[in-house]
């Protein structure tokens, strides 16, 4: 019952209850008097009676006037008392103490709200809490996966400057070692600062048309080279369609390719190493289906791959190198074209990655 009403009938019934309990008292009464003094009264008697009369309507007033009012005032003070006191607690920044207020007035709602607030703070807090600690770990594994070439670099260089590569043939190999950690380090920096400015989303897309079965023909050719020379194969299978045409920042999205094929990579555990694309043509949408036949991955641990600074289960351990961002940023660009990315994955047997895009002519 809502608080308009309860105070509208607590009204009513101040008036009422007087009333019927005035008349109740008059047949009683008036029944005792003409019982007692069958039926004839004096001045005396009469006063009597008419001071009795107007004391028990004062009584009436004064209990039902004040019954009313105190549970009235009850039912709407102690729910605010309650709400008051969640205020405080949540003030001292407790935000497990829990408001439980039953009804389905206005002071109910009040609390449902206040309660739906509290738990957003709460998961907000617990939010923030996660967000510092992987924060923290990403900046010490960042820190990490920095140091190390660069102290591979110093030590080659220290090494040439104190002759040690004194044979051209040392030289040459210390130097191309060189070059593959410099590498290295200007890949991180640039993942780093594609996560940064995706993050702040302060990086601009440039759609245009393309057939993504054309894409990724020309992008498997030199894939598919390196492939080769690791014993292993890169094979795209296409449905019984001429074309799969989307829109799509070009430099983004292969940079989502990328990502996801250094990831499966970097977790082959088998002899033959095998990574099939395959597309498929839906009523709206085009899928990309990227499957490897690494090691696999947890089922509990599968849906946080793409998760911002997630770098607690094997597939993103810097022990095999890289920042451990690459898939977060896979999921910003698929989310920046209006598509969905997701992975299955199979213990022992591999993994694959889906990305779904809207086709050509849908809005991105």
């Amino acid at each position: 019952m809502t608080i308009k009403k309860r105070l509208v009938l607590s009204n009513i019934a101040m008036i009422v209850i007087p009333v019927l309990a005035f008349f109740l008292m008059e047949i009683i009464m008036g029944y005792i008097f003409f019982v007692l003094f069958n039926g004839r009264t004096d001045d005396n008697q009469l006063n009597l009676f008419l001071l009795l009369r107007f004391v028990s309507v004062l009584v009436v007033l004064i209990i039902t006037n004040g019954l009313l009012t105190f549970f009235v005032a009850r039912s709407i003070i102690k729910p605010i008392q309650q709400l008051a006191a969640a205020a405080k607690e949540i003030e001292k920044g407790n935000l497990h103490s829990a408001v439980t207020i039953k009804g389905q007035d206005e002071i109910s709602q009040l609390a449902t709200s206040f309660e739906a607030m509290r738990k957003k703070l709460q998961a907000t807090e617990a939010l923030n809490v996660q967000y510092e600690t992987n924060r923290k770990e990403l900046i010490t594994n960042i820190s990490h996966d920095l140091k190390t070439p660069i102290t591979s670099i110093k030590g080659y260089v220290d090494g040439i400057r104190d002759g040690v590569a004194n044979t051209p043939e040392k030289t040459d190999k210390y130097m191309e070692t060189i070059s593959i950690k410099a590498n290295e380090l200007d890949h991180l920096i640039d993942e780093l600062f594609m996560y940064s400015k995706l993050n702040l989303q302060n990086a601009p897309y440039y759609y245009e048309k393309i057939d993504l079965k054309e894409y990724l023909q020309d992008y498997l050719e030199e894939l598919r080279f390196d492939m080769e020379e690791r014993g292993g194969s890169v094979r795209l299978h296409v449905e019984n369609s001429d074309h799969y045409f989307v829109h799509v920042d070009r430099e983004k999205f292969n940079r989502v390719i990328t990502n996801v094929i250094e990831n499966s990579l970097k977790y082959m555990d088998k002899d033959k190493q095998a990574i099939d694309l395959m597309l498929t043509d839906e009523q709206e949408y085009v899928t990309l289906q990227i499957k490897d036949n690494g090691s696999g991955i947890n089922q509990d641990l599968l849906t946080h791959i793409f998760e911002q600074f997630y770098r607690t289960d094997a597939s993103r351990n810097s022990a095999t190198g890289g920042s451990g961002i690459g898939l977060s940023i896979v999921k910003q660009i698929v989310d920046g074209h209006g598509g969905n990315v997701w992975a299955e994955s199979e213990v022992g047997i591999g993994t694959s990655v889906f990305v779904v895009l809207p086709k050509a002519g849908e809005e991105i």
